[in-house]
């Protein structure tokens, strides 16, 4: 299962919202630095509207929605890279992570402690890149260190590393991620083996007050943070409102949706930041569904069926034949399944077939 790991400067909103998004209160959430330290793990269901119309359709028992894992990290602090503060259990974390949705402070409140002394979200991003490409700096001087024997050797892996280390240092020097280095595919296949911290892909969620949950875009902080991202890191921004997801916690759906409601919005910022996470990891899904259950599959963009039927189960892909499919909109479109076959909507696919986000499949398999 992949991991979405939770980071920021100390006292932004990590636990707080770690707790609202996994709906549990594993997270401690203090006015002080540091009271994370171990990270805390919860698996978080991706909202998808479409499950539900599906199993309507179906008249399915059961709802399976998909659902990945989110780590709630410890706050980074400057000097992170050489130490300080919990920077080295804050680095091997981060390392341990797919990607990472780093929380901004948007929001002003003397009461709860800025450790920088002053709100400032785009000041807190780039202490945060800077100590991670600094952590990834070192990384790199060691591991040229090591590799430069074998260059010498003639092992031509070892030279390719280092031919793109050459690429990676000055890049990172100048303070950039290694991310938005512009590389070939077997270039960014190499960089996977660095495990460096930089090359994850980020997404920056802006913690508001309650009150500005509704008309965000009013708020300077978050004018600030959703320029510098596009036009520095290539990524983008999400609104949410950690306090508020914290008191939606404990109610009900119904009494979660009179709450929103009071507050002029209409859907909670988690599901956004969730469903933005999912595509964050290159994930996508497709549906099964009938009478027994309708369940919503995890696969990565650019998947092929054979894989993703192996999603389901190693024989499925193993024993692949075909895939009998059809678009979620056209589906619900005709109604049935019966008025997408009389319409020619269900196409039988190959092993050549990629699966679109929204396919609903059914796999024919012999093992």
């Amino acid at each position: 299962m992949l991991r979405a790991g939770i980071v920021g400067l100390p006292n932004v909103g990590k636990s707080t919202l770690f707790n609202a998004v996994t709906r549990t209160r594993k997270a401690q959430a203090a006015n002080y630095p540091f009271c994370t330290i171990d990270p805390n793990t919860g698996i978080v269901t991706v909202p998808d509207e479409r499950l539900q119309k599906l199993s309507d359709l179906s008249k399915s028992q059961k709802l399976v929605p998909a659902v990945f894992e989110f780590v709630d990290i410890a706050g980074l602090v400057k000097g992170a890279s050489e130490g300080e503060g919990l920077g080295n259990q804050f680095l091997t974390h981060i390392r341990e992570v797919d990607a990472i949705i780093q929380v901004v402070r948007c929001f002003e409140d003397d009461d709860i402690h800025h450790v920088s002394g002053t709100v400032d979200p785009v000041r807190d991003i780039e202490v945060i890149t800077t100590e991670l490409v600094l952590a990834d700096l070192g990384a790199i001087q060691k591991r040229r260190e090591k590799n430069q024997k074998g260059a010498r050797s003639g092992d031509k892996v070892a030279k390719a590393e280092l031919d793109l280390m050459t690429k990676l240092e000055p890049h990172l020097d100048s303070g950039k991620p290694a991310l938005m280095l512009e590389l070939s595919p077997d270039e960014k296949a190499l960089m996977k083996s660095f495990f460096l911290l930089t090359s994850k892909p980020t997404l920056f969620a802006c913690n508001v007050a309650e009150g500005e949950l509704a008309n965000p875009d009013v708020n300077k902080h978050v004018q600030a943070v959703r320029a510098y991202v596009k036009t520095h890191l290539a990524t983008e921004a999400v609104v949410i409102s950690a306090q508020i997801e914290s008191d939606l916690v404990d109610l009900s759906e119904p009494e979660q949706k009179e709450y929103l409601e009071s507050l002029g919005v209409k859907e909670s910022g988690v599901g956004a930041l969730i469903r933005a996470a999912y595509h964050l990891l290159g994930l996508r899904t497709y549906f099964t569904t009938g009478e027994k259950e309708t369940r919503a599959w995890t696969i990565h963009i650019g998947d092929k069926a054979p894989a993703a039927a192996g999603v389901i189960h190693s024989d499925f892909e193993r024993g692949f034949i075909a895939a009998e499919c059809t678009a979620y909109e056209e589906l619900i479109k005709l109604g049935s399944f019966a008025k997408a076959r009389e319409a020619g909507r269900l196409r039988i696919e190959g092993k050549e077939y990629v699966v679109q986000d929204g396919d609903v499949l059914e796999f024919r398999f012999n093992v």
